[in-house]
């Protein structure tokens, strides 16, 4: 997948909203927010535990739960009984994680920002100008963002 970032307004507006001092899973998540209902606030408390790759904890990337959650909010199921919706929602996170990773060689938080140790502390770094030129977390945002924005243009989003 050839990335072009300036070419993508979820992938700009997901880069700034990260920049302001959202977390990755809140900035993936609010850049689609145009394309489901729901409010702000709501939309940044659902997404905010995400951050860190969860909690600060350095697993799952949080611009890929954010990309999750807007494929939920999108194409999810809501019925339990329902396994066609289910396997194929399941096939949507999967092909989005498989897209991601072929970007970035993987989904986890602390392989893509090169850290030995899986959790640091839960104190959030500040957000300075140092902070953005040692991590590459702003482009992940926006790597995500470009990846939803491609996958809703080429699967139709449902009633």
């Amino acid at each position: 997948m050839n990335i072009d970032l300036t070419s993508s307004q979820y992938a700009q507006k997901a880069m700034d909203l990260f920049k302001e001092g959202y977390n990755c899973s809140q900035s993936v998540f609010l850049a689609f927010q145009d394309l489901y209902d729901m409010d702000r606030k709501t939309a940044l408390r659902l997404s905010s535990s995400f951050g860190g790759g969860m909690g600060r904890l350095r697993e799952v990337c949080g611009s890929v739960s954010g990309m999750f959650l807007a494929a939920g909010i999108l194409y999810g199921y809501d019925s339990p009984t329902d396994r066609q919706a289910k396997t194929e929602h399941y096939r949507h996170i999967q092909e989005l994680a498989r897209s991601f990773e072929d970007v970035n060689g993987s989904i986890v938080c602390r392989e893509l920002l090169g850290l030995e140790q899986k959790k640091e502390t839960y104190v959030p770094e500040e957000r300075t100008k140092d902070y953005y030129k040692k991590r590459p977390c702003a482009q992940i945002v926006g790597c995500a963002a470009y990846i939803m924005e491609d996958y809703i243009k080429s699967h139709p989003i449902l009633p």
